[in-house]
């Protein structure tokens, strides 16, 4: 069993922490809001730290799942940062879902100070991290994935290396890249069959398990028609991710037309008060 720390404790981080202390690792958090670390540390045991840099200190691996680019970088450098704690040959894993871009700068970083650096963001949403059956994205060198991959299979249903540093967040933008056209077909086909009249419910399940079925479709198909929207990975998450695609494909000479205007209907829905509502608000467009 490995020494951990793990910094963000969000609606992913939360319960992925929460696995590796059910597996038997020993588990430092740290949160930028003391009190979900502390509501955290009552909930599965381990310990807190007041800053990443000393919840880092003597971690094998160190974990993270913040919010953006720059929250990455905050809690990575500086004097209070975890490669500040890390000893070398520490592997820091991120779970979060950034740029490539920045994910190269600190796997550089790191590496010059002689730690490991995995890029591993998620799929799956707030259930699978709570059921521990993510899909986990990954990038770095193979001997670093071998060595973290055992602790990551903690909240993983999938775990695999597809490339150097940054090959995890390239794949998790092809994984938002996919979503954004399956959710806007699903709540044009939910609002077309509630115009026509028919039952939606009843339909879904006739076409869910021919080609249209899709993970969208089974899990959020009776909120979408109840207009329920208060759970699952927020409108402003998903624009936050869909930008960073839509950056990288203007670098590499990609076209993303769907993704593109996926986007601006995801604006209509933070224009609509929707901001915190779960992706498959995009039917609310509709109706």
């Amino acid at each position: 069993m490995a020494k951990l720390a793990f910094l963000g404790l969000g609606v992913m981080g939360f319960p992925m922490a929460g696995h590796l202390i059910a597996k038997g690792h020993q588990v430092v958090v740290y949160n930028r809001n003391p009190a979900k670390a502390a509501a955290w540390v009552a909930k599965h045991g381990g310990a807190s730290a007041a800053s990443p840099r000393a919840a880092s200190e003597g971690a094998d691996f160190v974990m993270a799942c913040v919010g953006n680019d720059d929250d990455l970088r905050a809690v990575c450098l500086g004097n209070d940062g975890a490669f500040a704690g890390m000893a070398a040959g520490a592997v820091f894993v991120d779970h979060t879902t950034v740029s490539a871009t920045v994910t190269r700068e600190l796997s550089a970083i790191a590496a010059g100070l002689g730690l490991g650096f995995v890029d591993a963001p998620v799929s799956g949403g707030q259930a699978g991290a709570e059921n521990g059956v993510l899909s986990v994205m990954c990038g770095g060198t193979v001997a670093d994935y071998a060595r973290a991959e055992p602790v990551i299979a903690a909240y993983a249903r999938i775990c695999r290396r597809l490339g150097d540093s940054g090959a995890g967040q390239l794949a998790k933008m092809m994984n938002q890249i996919a979503i954004a056209g399956l959710v806007q077909g699903l709540a044009e086909a939910l609002a077309f069959g509630e115009k026509a009249g028919l039952d939606g419910e009843a339909v879904v399940e006739v076409i869910s398990q021919g080609a249209a079925g899709s993970w969208q479709m089974l899990n959020r198909h009776k909120t979408m028609l109840a207009d329920k929207f208060d759970h699952g990975f927020a409108v402003d998450w998903m624009r936050k991710d869909l930008k960073i695609c839509l950056e990288t494909a203007d670098v590499i000479g990609a076209r993303l037309p769907v993704t593109a205007l996926v986007d601006q209907f995801y604006k209509d829905v933070q224009l609509m008060g929707g901001a915190r509502n779960d992706t498959s608000s995009l039917i609310r467009r509709l109706k």
